[in-house]
């Protein structure tokens, strides 16, 4: 017979025998089991020295190291909501001109259009006869005061002019406030000038539906938005299993279809603190620099999330086996025992396992062979 016949038969013999001793109420012979190369007691497997057994286990040694666990997940591009803008009327009114166009560039505070409306008419109105009675005021309260320094006066009048006054520049304050709250400009109204209309933020004009001459009710849809998409979020829903992994600030890699060949980097920003029930995934929200504008908002994306280093004991993958429960290997006692072990791999690449809490110390594990040690 020779080597690999004799190691195989070594090998098939340990297999069965020891599937057999392991089933639930069968009895263990020590010396039934001495001719077959090795015996059981418990969770330890013994090797007869010099037996048939012996050639057909092989072990090797644990090793540690610091390694990021990667994680993927697919994703969608959208706009940061703090740098988008809905841009909508206050007003019914009339559009009466429009200062952009599509993929237009703005400034924040940048007219966009303008709107004729009786609201606005309205506001106008009452900011201009507050500013009429307020200077009224202040020049009666003049008045009354020359008039009481020069012995004609009461106070009396006086004291009501004042507190007229006061109530007029406060009616001035709140109509100015109502003026600012449109962009528009308290020291240059003019009774029936346009509303302007503008950006509240810098960015791009990413929808233009603003036609001269089209009149826009109260509850009309917005018919701009502009966005600055120089940063843009990507929302990934990464499973359950694989959240612990991520953690704000973390880098992440992302890939799209549209540039195959290229990797974009990106930081997570926020982990949502719920679990979405129907899919089991919870939101992860990664911000992304997009001042090339490669990133389109929709588009489909494979998030790479690259977490903080940590460390792991690295062991061959075929050393563990799945029990009914939990995972194990079987770890060396002495030469010529090996004791079963219960595992729990957080993950695998390459041939190898990696497992966040080891108990076992620095002791090898079977290798090869092990397989058969069910």
């Amino acid at each position: 017979m020779n080597r690999t016949t004799q190691r195989l038969s070594a090998t098939a013999a340990l297999a069965g025998a020891i599937i057999l001793a392991g089933c639930a109420g069968c009895t263990r012979n020590h010396a039934n089991t001495v001719s077959a190369g090795y015996y059981m007691a418990g969770d330890t497997v013994y090797i007869e020295p010099g037996g048939i057994m012996a050639p057909a286990i092989k072990t090797a040694p644990i090793a540690t190291g610091t390694v990021s666990r990667e994680v993927e997940a697919a994703g969608t591009v959208k706009p940061i909501p703090t740098q988008y803008a809905y841009i909508a009327p206050p007003f019914a009114g009339r559009v009466v001109k429009s200062h952009i166009k599509l993929g237009q560039t703005v400034a924040r505070n940048a007219p966009l259009f303008e709107v004729i409306s009786p609201d606005f008419t309205a506001v106008q109105k009452e900011y201009l006869q507050a500013q009429s009675e307020a200077e009224f005021a202040r020049l009666d309260l003049k008045r009354k005061e020359d008039l009481l320094n020069n012995g004609v006066g009461s106070q009396k009048d006086y004291e009501e002019a004042l507190n007229a006054m006061m109530i007029a520049e406060k009616e001035l304050e709140n109509a100015k406030a109502a003026l600012l709250i449109y962009n528009a400009d308290p020291d240059n109204v003019v009774l029936g000038q346009p509303l302007v209309i503008r950006s509240p933020l810098s960015g791009t004009v990413i929808e233009d539906n603003i036609i001269t001459g089209l009149y826009l009710n109260e509850d009309t849809d917005p018919v701009a938005v502009v966005a600055n998409l120089d940063a843009v979020w990507v929302s990934a829903q990464v499973k359950e299993k694989d959240i612990r992994f991520i953690n704000e600030g973390d880098s992440i890699l992302i890939r799209v279809t549209a540039f195959p060949d290229e990797v974009i980097k990106g930081t997570v920003f926020h982990v949502d603190e719920a679990v979405d029930e129907e899919t089991r995934s919870i939101k992860v929200l990664a911000v992304c620099d997009n001042r090339d504008e490669k990133l389109k908002l929709g588009m489909y994306a494979t998030i790479t999330f690259r977490p903080s280093p940590d460390s792991y004991t690295i062991i061959p993958e075929r050393s563990v086996l799945q029990g009914a429960e939990t995972g194990f290997v079987y770890i060396k006692a002495d030469e010529y025992s090996y004791v079963r072990q219960p595992v729990e791999v957080d993950f695998s690449n390459g041939g190898m396992a990696y497992i966040r809490d080891w108990p076992y110390g620095q002791a090898d594990v079977i290798e090869e062979g092990g397989y058969l040690l069910i």
